[in-house]
């Protein structure tokens, strides 16, 4: 078992093109001894956000803090605290903090999302439409 704030987990740069003011902590993983899933939790600073990219597998998110929105390819939705947003497998997504205060979410992937690469898009930086 793991019982640890969440604060004790190291804040990483999420190191990937078109990423923005974005950070992650590694909450539980395979190294905890977590046999199947991930869980994440990310912070993205106003004017933030994460690349505009798809992979093969899905994910689950909660908001915890923050305003914001989720790109499900062209398409905008609000996140408030309490907003949950299931992503399946292959859809182009992107999550972007729109307001003043840190974006925070859980992020929950499979393990086997390690051995899979996300792609991308062309215009992954952008943050006009």
């Amino acid at each position: 078992m793991k019982v640890t704030p969440a604060e004790a987990v190291k804040l990483q740069e999420v190191v990937m093109p078109g990423a923005e003011r974005c950070q992650v902590r590694w909450l539980v993983d395979e190294d905890d001894g977590a046999p199947n899933f991930a869980m994440r939790q990310f912070e993205v600073a106003a004017g933030g956000y994460t690349p505009r990219h798809n992979h093969p597998y899905e994910h689950e998110v909660f908001v915890l803090a923050g305003q914001g929105v989720v790109m499900e390819g062209d398409k905008e939705h609000t996140l408030t605290p309490g907003t949950v947003v299931y992503i399946p497998p292959d859809e182009v997504h992107q999550f972007r903090n729109t307001g003043a205060d840190p974006l925070r979410f859980l992020c929950l992937v499979p393990n086997s999302a390690n051995t899979k690469a996300a792609t991308v898009a062309p215009e992954c930086g952008s943050i006009e439409q």
